[in-house]
């Protein structure tokens, strides 16, 4: 599987993860939602910016942490890594009792951006097959199959 991630343009997370500055991306929400416990090592992260219809970069997971229930507590520190080099209005975002922690590395730019097929029923994690499943041209109707819990 590979995993296309959308990234805040207002926090620059993208600029971030090209600089090398950001090494680790989350998510999180109130119970198990995508892409908790969907995320392995090997598999290729592709990543584009919030609202630009390019995806501008890609990069390998190295390592993966699934955390659910967590305390108030808990979900501060895990927040805090500086390898997610986290703003204080996305550390209030991210504020979840459920959390995925997805650590990269190997960055590349993609030059020239491939152009992505947007479809209304995408969330901001997409789990497909391969990455031209959603490039214009030889985009597929986007299911939500690959997501679903084994």
């Amino acid at each position: 599987m590979v995993h296309l991630v959308y990234c805040d343009n207002k926090s620059r997370v993208l600029g971030k993860i090209l600089d090398g500055s950001k090494t680790m991306v989350v998510r999180g929400a109130a119970g198990r939602k995508i892409p908790h416990s969907r995320v392995n090592e090997g598999e290729t992260l592709y990543f584009m910016e919030k609202g630009s219809k390019k995806i501008s970069a890609k990069a390998i997971v190295t390592h993966v942490e699934n955390h659910i229930k967590l305390t108030d507590g808990e979900i501060t520190e895990i927040l805090n890594n500086p390898k997610l080099n986290l703003t204080d209005p996305q550390k209030k975002h991210w504020h979840k009792k459920c959390l995925v922690q997805v650590e990269f590395s190997g960055v590349e730019p993609i030059e020239p951006a491939l152009d992505f097929e947007h479809q209304g029923n995408m969330d901001d994690w997409l789990i497909i097959e391969k990455i031209e499943d959603v490039v214009v041209g030889t985009s597929i109707p986007y299911n939500y199959e690959k997501s679903k819990f084994k």
